[in-house]
């Protein structure tokens, strides 16, 4: 029998529209997005009109984006899949909190939206930039970055592929030096070099306002990106394993690679987009790779589990 695993998707992928049907459609996605409404009024708007220049600003990104990711997932579980294991990369982890019934649904998306409000403030008051990095083994994409003050490898997506984030004064030259080593750069359209030190402000306030919340262990493994480990049962390690992420590197490749050491064979990625499913394939071969994002691929999903 298949073991599953869920996949929270994260920033890049968002779109006007995103998870409308859903809404329309699924009465346990539904309560998702109103939760959120409920909470943040005119997120809804954002989410299914627009425009689309407000959904690339992160505070607006990343309330939007938990609230599709969760609704997937919430479509899913209501139809009968549930996950062995589940992870979220970046802004994904705190939907996959809230699934896990480590946080509440409310307060999940209160966090995200001072995860979102505060990394924003961070990317304005330190300008910075990230730039994906393909070629090179990652002791050389580390090796050049460490030749510059204030650039960082943040995301280790998939083998040959490592995000890196820094100073937007130093992003070109970064790029060039990678060029110069064998290796292909491109810079992303992202507003703030998120996972890096720049980003300590937000971790401050998210350790001050997670201190103030009921924290539950896992219902199910849930793997951390900042340290690619199971979250601890603690409460207090919850809370800084959930703060420090978000000036932390993301271990995508190895969070992969232990849930296929733990017998995970279908890896169903849940959000905007299909980013995490090509991060799986070209890290795994022989697995399963689904995705929801709207009602068509919830059909096609369930079609393919047998539901």
């Amino acid at each position: 029998m298949s073991k599953i695993a869920f996949l929270f998707a994260g920033q890049g992928a968002q779109y006007v529209g995103m998870g409308r049907d859903l809404y329309e459609s699924v009465p346990a996605a539904k309560e998702v997005f109103d939760l959120g409404e409920s909470r943040r009024p005119g997120t809804l708007a954002t989410c299914f009109e627009g425009p689309g220049e407000a959904l690339t600003q992160t505070e607006n990104t990343q309330p939007t984006l938990f609230l599709v990711d969760l609704a997937c997932a919430r479509a899913l579980s209501a139809a009968g899949v549930m996950p062995d294991a589940v992870a979220g990369f970046s802004l994904g982890e705190i939907p996959a909190l809230a699934f896990t019934g480590v946080l509440s649904d409310a307060d999940a998306f209160d966090t995200v939206v001072l995860r979102g409000n505060t990394m924003q403030t961070c990317g304005e008051r330190h300008p910075g930039g990230m730039a994906a990095v393909m070629k090179l083994p990652p002791e050389e994409v580390e090796r050049i970055a460490a030749t510059f003050n204030c650039i960082y490898p943040v995301n280790y997506n998939c083998p040959g592929q490592i995000a890196c984030a820094g100073a937007a004064g130093e992003i070109d030259a970064f790029c060039d030096a990678v060029k110069a080593a064998g290796g292909r750069a491109v810079k992303l359209a992202v507003s703030g070099a998120f996972h890096t030190p720049f980003m300590a402000d937000a971790t401050d306030a998210l350790r001050r306002h997670l201190s103030g919340l009921a924290l539950s262990a896992p219902k199910m493994p849930l793997y951390s990106d900042y340290t690619a480990d199971l979250y601890p049962g603690d409460s207090e390690k919850i809370a800084e394993t959930i703060a420090e992420q978000a000036s932390r590197s993301v271990r995508w490749e190895t969070i992969i690679r232990r849930m296929a050491d733990t017998g995970i064979d279908t890896f169903i990625e849940v959000g905007a987009g299909a980013t995490l499913s090509k991060l799986v394939s070209r890290t795994l071969t022989d697995v399963q790779i689904l995705h929801v994002e709207n009602a068509e691929t919830l059909r096609e999903t369930l079609a393919a589990l047998g539901k």
